[in-house]
This record gives C-alpha cells, sequence and structure tokens, in this order.
C-alpha cells in the first residue's frame, strides 16, 4: 500500500541496513522520483551544521531534485572534511544507482553527533536500497529514518483542483533536540502537482512556519535538521491561479502540521501535547517569544507532565520572556476553562482546570491585552524518562 511520501503518483523507496543502528535494522532510506522534481528545502539555523546540511543547502539551490538519501543512526555532524566528503559520496553513489545527474540528489543524516560515517556500508546500503526501489516502502522509509523515536511518522492526503486530484505525502522523524528554528527534526514531503520551482519554495515557507517551526520537545535545536519538499507533476495536475495555490498550500500545511504533531507526541519520554496559544500581543514576533517562552520553561513543563494548573509558573515565564507585558491585563485559560483572569487566579476553576490539563492532549489560551500579536508552539512535558534517556545517549 502507498502510504507516506510514496503516496503520491512517481514516487517509490527503498531501505537497507548499514549497521548504523544497534538494533540491526534499516538504517537508510532512499526516496526517489520517477522524473526530475521541482524542489525546495529549509536547514537549521544552528552554527554548528552537519555535513549533510551543507552539501544540501548547495544542491537545492538548483531547485530540481530527484531523490533524497537518509541515513540515521549518524549524524556526520562535526567530522570535518572526512565527513563533507562521505556527504559528497553518498550524493555521487546515489546518483550511479540511479542513473541520474548528481546534481538531483539531496543528503539528509541523523543519529549521534561526532561519530565517522562508515561510508563503506552506507554506499552498499545505497546500492541496494535502489535495487529494491518500491512505491509499497513509504512506511519502510519512514522506519529506516528513525533513531529515538517510538513510531514511525507518516501522513498522506488528497485535494482536488480544478485540473484533477493531486496527492500529497510526507514522513518525518524526530523526538529529541527538538525547537522551532527554520526546520525542526527531519522531514520529507512529496506532491504529484506541477508546481514551479519559486511556487515551491513559498508553499513550504508557509507550511514550515505554521508547523515544525511551532513545536517544541526540550528547547535544543539540532545540527542536522532539514525538511525537504518535491513535487513532480505526475498527476498531470497544473497549480495555476491563486485560488487554486491557497487550496494547495492549505493542504500542505494541514498534512505537515499532522506530522509536526507526531513528532511533539513523540518527544522523549513525552506523555503529554499542549497547545500554547499567545493572543494580544504587540507583534507577532512578540507573541512567538511569549510562545516559546512559556512552553519550554522547564518548571511549565513539569507542571505539565502532573497535570498541574500551576498559572503561578505561566505568568513568571511570561515575564521573563523579554516582551511587552502589563500583568494587570493577562488571561489564561487552559482548556476553555479560565485559571487567571486580569493578572489574578481564578482559584474556584483550579478542580474544573486540572481535569481539563489531564487529558492527553491539552490547550493553553494567554492573552496579554496589549495588541493584534498572535502565535502558538506545540510543546511536550517534561518526565523523568526524558531526563533517564538523554543521560546516557552515547554510552
Amino acid at each position: 500500500m502507498a502510504v507516506g511520501a510514496c503516496f503520491p503518483k512517481g514516487f517509490a523507496a527503498g531501505v537497507a541496513a548499514c549497521g548504523m543502528k544497534r538494533s540491526g535494522k534499516a538504517d537508510l532510506a532512499l526516496l526517489v522520483s520517477d522524473r526530475p522534481a521541482a524542489a525546495a528545502g529549509v536547514f537549521t539555523t544552528n552554527r554548528v551544521v552537519a555535513a549533510p546540511v551543507t552539501v544540501s543547502r548547495a544542491q537545492v539551490q538548483t531547485g530540481t531534485a530527484q531523490a533524497v538519501v537518509t541515513n540515521s543512526g549518524c549524524a556526520n555532524a562535526c567530522t570535518g572534511s572526512a565527513g563533507r566528503e562521505a556527504a559528497w559520496t553518498m550524493v555521487r553513489e546515489t546518483a550511479s544507482a540511479l542513473g541520474i545527474a548528481p546534481s538531483r540528489v539531496l543528503v539528509a543524516s541523523t543519529g549521534v553527533i561526532g561519530r565517522p560515517l562508515p561510508i563503506d556500508d552506507v554506499v552498499a546500503g545505497i546500492h541496494g536500497a535502489a535495487a529494491g526501489l518500491a512505491g509499497t516502502n513509504g512506511r519502510q522509509a519512514a522506519n529506516a529514518i528513525r533513531t529515538t523515536d517510538r513510531f514511525p511518522k507518516l501522513a498522506q492526503s488528497q485535494v482536488e483542483l480544478s485540473g484533477g486530484r493531486v496527492r500529497i505525502g510526507g514522513m518525518a522523524k524526530g523526538a529529541g533536540m527538538i525547537r522551532p528554528d527554520m526546520a525542526t527534526t527531519l522531514a520529507q514531503v512529496t506532491l504529484d502537482a506541477d508546481v514551479p520551482h519559486a511556487t515551491l519554495r513559498r508553499i513550504l515557507r508557509q507550511a514550515v512556519a505554521d508547523s515544525f517551526n511551532a513545536i517544541s520537545v526540550d528547547g535544543c535545536t539540532s545540527t542536522n535538521d532539514c525538511v525537504f519538499m518535491l513535487a513532480n507533476g505526475a498527476s498531470g495536475v497544473t497549480v495555476d491561479g491563486a485560488r487554486q495555490l491557497r487550496i494547495l498550500t492549505g493542504a500542505v500545511g494541514e498534512l505537515m502540521l499532522d506530522l509536526a504533531k507526531q513528532v511533539v507526541r513523540d518527544g522523549e519520554g513525552s506523555t503529554r501535547v499542549c497547545v500554547y496559544t499567545v493572543t494580544g500581543a504587540l507583534s507577532g514576533p512578540e507573541a512567538r517569544a511569549a510562545a516559546r517562552g512559556v512552553a519550554e520553561n522547564v518548571l511549565v513543563k513539569c507542571a505539565l507532565h502532573g497535570g498541574d494548573p500551576n498559572w503561578g509558573r505561566i505568568l513568571a515565564a511570561l515575564g521573563a520572556a523579554g516582551v511587552h507585558l502589563d500583568p494587570d491585563r493577562v488571561a489564561i485559560t487552559v482548556g476553555g476553562v479560565p485559571i487567571v483572569d486580569g493578572g489574578e487566579g481564578v482559584e474556584h476553576a483550579m478542580p474544573d482546570a486540572k481535569e481539563r490539563l489531564s487529558k492527553d492532549e491539552v490547550e493553553v489560551q494567554i492573552s496579554l491585552g496589549l495588541g493584534a500579536g498572535h502565535a502558538t508552539v506545540i510543546a511536550s512535558d517534561l518526565s523523568p524518562d526524558y531526563v533517564h534517556f538523554n543521560s546516557a545517549v552515547t554510552t
């Protein structure tokens, strides 16, 4: 069955085990379009970047790609010139295995930082994956790019445009080192619509802003973050006109938000997802800073884990967020239950608020009462399991 990034027409995937995962399971995924596709990408803003990020930043500038090769278990980050050469070798060997131009190959890596990539094993894996390409390998590919993820992240949808039906698919990985900064985690989104490169780039940036750039697990930005989008035109549907573009952009945004929420839900040790929405800020950037300040505050995350509507921690986090704030104007609701009004607690609402906060997915709405700026950040709680897991990643 075609799912995930293989759901749109003309896309197939292959996987291989190269020995980078302790489990011995597949740790390399090759996603391929049967024809050149318009391509766009966004990357981490971390100043320490992995070799594949450097390579793919250069590669995606052509606006055309046909394959994405991803390895997991080794980030190929902080590995010097040898790491950069290994990333370029992945590009060249993928092109050779598929019989396409090297300029049409994008590369991504994820895993532990500082370890050299076992390039000979990876090369063998690339050729093996190329030999096993199939449109039914979407789930296998999503599993292959996992590291600490508990489950694969896939999504697919379709939308009717004036020229016909367009399919959209995607896969993502991520559970730790998740923070909104250009592109959080790895994700690959595919479309079978005919979309010009410049238009695709705008669609991607808008969708990322409201999905992967609006999530946080631990406030840590990875060295390897990248989100790629490929549109190969295999459906024969050309996207033209403002209305058609709005429909497609909306559908892509919904799919990417689905993937992004899956990442937060899978946050290492997380038990609860919270959607923090800030309104009434002086500007959009201030609203985002306020939402981040609350969502990534350690004490707020601990209270979320315990289902404790501790509004004092939220107010304290807002006050430290570096945004314009009048405490006497702040209002906060949890799942629709008011817990702060005019900067003071609504004590009789605490039992109802605690009940709402005990659900798997919670909404916290914060009004600053100053302007029209608004923003949303989706974050997880902080559990003892997160601390335990991240205390021994490299041992």
